[in-house]
């Protein structure tokens, strides 16, 4: 029964949103057809207003916090927020980032952009969303045949997997991050990420957390489902990724996704580079704001592009599915608007894939709306959304 109800919730929500929001799909390359905020039917002056908002709100980390990380560049895109946390030392690549950025698209075509949009910077958790695609289209294909099946069944990477805490933990668990995962990916243990502030040891006195009914933002156990799923496609998950999603949508050769220096598996005796799910401990997904825009676009169609099906409408409803623990969270990444809680401004079937930074890419549905918003403090975004919607001249929902 509770699986027929997730599946009736992101039915719902899918059949909000039109069948397909726009009509034109940008080709590879810079040739993205623009439209003046008047044609887009923005009012120019608030749109101009909301996007001055987003280049004030530019996060800045306190220089204290630059200090114990031993940094001059506040812009150097280090997971400072992490430093008390035990096991914080970076394993990965780090990349100064530009200063504030973003696009703004509707109906599909580009209506303004403000800073170095073309800059390929870290995404942190956006990269989850990635992820969470690589394995939409090894459920599309097949290659995954019910998202409630247990993750053991199919591979077993590590003997972390087959701890008994482990062993019932299926894919829908790992991709709505209520796994309750336990073990050490690539010498952080599952205990040490995020816990309680001033208690650098709580999780591991907490024990195991359960299976399927607790949420917890956890890189540990993201990691676990990118070496989980390098095992089932056996292969590095940047090919998969470039073959079947970014290519198809057109995105650039600049992108590039990054594990960490020690993020190596063993696959039928070939050495592979298994990618991190985030950027934690460094690494992740490094784009341009280009690149983040053809996500969301692909997001706003629901995994169509230009008439072809790059995620089926069946996984997308998932991905869209509010999760037990969390309502506001679907699949990896997928940001969910339930009951309005995340952006009062916008409507209950708007979503966003968020990464830390913050690194925000905006979906509304209703207004045929995608907004590539970059390094602006997260808790102004919501601010950001009720200026951005304001400017369509339409009433609140």
């Amino acid at each position: 029964m509770r699986h027929l109800t997730i599946a009736l919730l992101g039915a719902a929500l899918l059949a909000l949103s039109p069948v397909q929001a726009a009509d034109y799909f940008p080709p590879k390359g810079d040739g993205w057809a623009r439209q003046t905020p008047q044609q887009a039917k923005f009012d120019p002056v608030k749109l101009k207003a909301a996007i001055d908002y987003a280049i004030s709100a530019e996060l800045q980390y306190p220089p204290e916090l630059a200090k114990a990380a031993d940094i001059r560049d506040l812009r150097v895109s280090v997971p400072l927020k992490y430093a008390g946390e035990p096991h914080s030392t970076p394993i990965g690549p780090l990349k100064a980032h530009a200063p504030a950025n973003g696009i703004i698209i509707r109906h599909g075509k580009i209506v303004a952009e403000w800073g170095r949009t073309k800059d390929v910077d870290m995404t942190f958790s956006v990269t989850k969303t990635f992820l969470s695609s690589v394995a939409g289209v090894a459920f599309d294909k097949g290659m995954i045949k019910n998202i409630n099946d247990r993750v053991i069944d199919y591979v077993r990477p590590t003997p972390d997997y087959m701890l008994a805490h482990n062993q019932p933990i299926t894919w829908n668990d790992m991709l709505r991050q209520q796994s309750g995962w336990i073990g050490t990916m690539w010498g952080k243990p599952w205990w040490a990420d995020r816990p309680e502030a001033g208690k650098p040891w709580s999780e591991l006195a907490k024990g195991p957390p359960p299976v399927g009914k607790a949420w917890k933002y956890n890189d540990v156990r993201v990691n676990a489902l990118a070496l989980a799923l390098t095992h089932l496609w056996k292969r590095p998950l940047p090919e998969v990724l470039k073959e079947n999603i970014a290519d198809p949508i057109g995105m650039s050769d600049t992108w590039h996704w990054e594990g960490y220096d020690n993020s190596w598996t063993t696959i039928d005796g070939k050495r592979t580079k298994v990618v991190s799910g985030g950027g934690h401990w460094g690494g992740g997904m490094f784009l341009s704001a280009y690149d983040q825009a053809r996500l969301g676009l692909l997001g706003l169609n629901k995994g169509k592009w230009n008439g072809k099906a790059v995620l089926s409408d069946k996984w997308v409803a998932m991905a869209r599915t509010p999760t037990g623990p969390n309502p506001n969270y679907g699949f990896c990444n997928w940001y969910l608007n339930t009951g309005k809680k995340t952006y009062p401004a916008a409507r209950e079937d708007s979503l966003s894939f968020n990464g830390d930074g913050a690194n925000i890419i905006f979906v509304d549905y209703q207004h045929d709306i995608v907004a590539v918003v970059r390094w602006i403090d997260g808790a102004k975004m919501k601010e950001f959304v009720r200026l951005l919607i304001e400017a369509t001249g339409e009433p609140a929902p």
